[in-house]
């Protein structure tokens, strides 16, 4: 139960805090640096109990590689969802309005992601970049004190470039909570950034296993 705690914890504060971010500032730069730094902040801090993934498609990738067992991957999804639901929650009481809570979208909901197929092919390709990161860093003894700041800055960069297309989701727990409370537009859409992510990560992960990986 100490890791589910852990990614339900995780998954809490990153959608409390980093979206939070998004909503007060509403500018790329303030934003991208809260989604990559709580990153940093929980991976040093729970990511000796569950890894940090506080993220289903990182969890996915992780599976594919045999490096999560069936049970606690489902507990781990099932986990992260609920901190994220919890981290909105939480979020819209503080802002008075759970109208907009930081969530995802495209079309009127987004700024350069027109269509869905955009915003589908923009969060698959972002959600390969950040999770066949984490899997090649994590991977390797050499680089396990600086695994978290590397992820932690990937997850910046993904964000730089997404944001101004689709708010960057690459991760489906973080749309999921604030888009069930925020309803509307929110919620029809959400479904690109549950299966974008999800595809990119099974892509990552075959990559490293086929491609990356010593084994």
């Amino acid at each position: 139960m100490k890791k589910y705690i852990c990614e339900f914890v995780g998954t809490f504060i990153l959608v409390l805090v980093s979206c939070g971010v998004a909503v007060i500032s509403g500018e790329l730069v303030p934003t991208s640096l809260a989604f990559g730094l709580t990153i940093v902040a929980c991976a040093y801090s729970i990511g000796n109990i569950s890894g940090c993934h506080i993220n289903p498609a990182v969890s996915l990738a992780m599976f594919l590689n045999k490096k999560l067992e069936l049970k606690d991957f489902i507990g781990y999804v099932i986990s992260q969802v609920l901190g994220a639901l919890a981290g909105a929650c939480v979020l819209g009481v503080l802002l008075g309005s759970f109208k907009v809570l930081g969530t995802n979208g495209y079309g009127g909901a987004g700024q350069l992601a027109d269509t869905m197929w955009i915003a589908l092919l923009v969060e698959t390709i972002l959600t390969f970049i950040f999770v066949t990161v984490i899997l090649g860093v994590t991977s390797k003894k050499e680089y396990q004190n600086v695994s978290g700041l590397v992820i932690g800055l990937t997850l910046t960069l993904v964000h730089l470039i997404g944001i101004n297309f689709t708010g960057t989701s690459v991760n489906p727990a973080r749309s999921l909570g604030p888009a069930i409370l925020a309803g509307g537009t929110a919620l029809s859409q959400v479904w690109v950034f549950i299966v974008g992510p999800l595809v990119g990560a099974t892509l990552a992960g075959l990559f490293y296993k086929f491609v990356l990986s010593e084994d």
